[in-house]
């Protein structure tokens, strides 16, 4: 992999040599020449050529480095140059126009006062023989109505967002909602992971024509859907009958739409590495970028 610098003025701290997470943009790096084999599902097409994606990726829950993974092997399969940032302060208007795909995969909140782990919320933090050692966590929001409204244009003007996993829970804050308006739905808990299946609904969509039910253990995320019955595309519903609060078994796993000149994909799964590259899960990611980019 190459890292192309975008400019001269820059600090050897501003780089992230471990998986070169990186983004385009004044002062910043991008990663580029992604080139491999593409998917049996993917045939060379010109819409493809030329276009970009930026990932806006990583969270206290949610590992940058296992999305970094994940994703960049789908999009060499795909033969389309990812940037990704951790750095969700840069994104902006100006930022946007440069891509045709803007990738969401971390959540709302961040945490300027520090907390203990990424595992403090289980037991681990509970049972510490000195609790108070530790100042309590607490988490804010980052997305700003600018960024919402840089979200909105982009995607009205002709752009595709995909939101993945609990990026649905950027929707909501008070900066998320015109992120909300445009990525159709908001997070609403999850169980722990445990195994659930996954299938296509009754809406004939390309992303899922002809996908079998298969079965994931990953976090069965619950979203609130805000639009139209029609566009959901996918279902998740946990076998066993395990319920999740007063939700049920079965939760909304995934939607896809356009708006306004762009379109929208949202996919429920991915807490893990494993779950992110299931076969059937893998080729969907494939298809709801492909569609995205008009090219399926």
């Amino acid at each position: 992999m190459n890292l192309k610098i975008k400019s001269d003025n820059i600090s050897r701290r501003a780089l992230i040599k471990n998986g070169g997470l990186a983004v385009a943009g004044a002062g910043l790096i991008g990663v580029a020449g992604m080139e491999g084999a593409q998917s049996q599902s993917t045939q060379p097409n010109n819409k493809l050529k030329g276009a970009r994606a930026l990932a806006l990726i990583g969270d206290r829950y949610h590992n940058s480095d296992y999305i970094r993974v994940s994703l960049q092997r789908l999009f060499k399969e795909l033969d389309i140059p990812l940037d990704l940032t951790i750095q969700y302060e840069r994104i902006s208007a100006s930022l946007l126009k440069q891509y045709q795909v803007f990738l969401t995969f971390r959540d709302g909140m961040i945490w300027p006062a520090g907390y203990l782990g990424p595992d403090a919320y289980t037991a681990y933090e509970a049972n510490l023989e000195t609790p108070k050692s530790f100042p309590d966590p607490v988490p804010v929001t980052w997305i700003t109505a600018e960024q919402s409204a840089a979200v909105k244009d982009f995607v009205n003007q002709g752009g595709g967002l995909y939101a993945l996993h609990n990026s649905c829970d950027i929707s909501n804050s008070e900066g998320g909602k015109g992120f909300r308006e445009v990525m159709g739905g908001a997070y609403n808990g999850h169980p722990p992971l445990r195994p659930f299946r996954v299938q296509p609904t009754a809406n004939k969509h390309p992303i899922t024509d002809g996908i079998p039910p298969f079965i994931v253990t990953d976090e069965q995320h619950y979203a609130t859907y805000d639009k139209d019955p029609k566009y959901m595309i996918l279902e998740g519903e946990n076998t066993d009958g395990l319920k999740y609060r007063d939700l049920g078994t079965k939760s909304n796993s995934g939607w896809a739409y356009d708006y306004g000149k762009g379109r929208v994909v949202f996919t429920g799964i991915g807490h893990t590495i494993h779950a992110m590259w299931h076969p059937q899960y893998l080729e969907i990611q494939r298809r709801s970028v492909r569609w995205l980019l008009r090219d399926l």
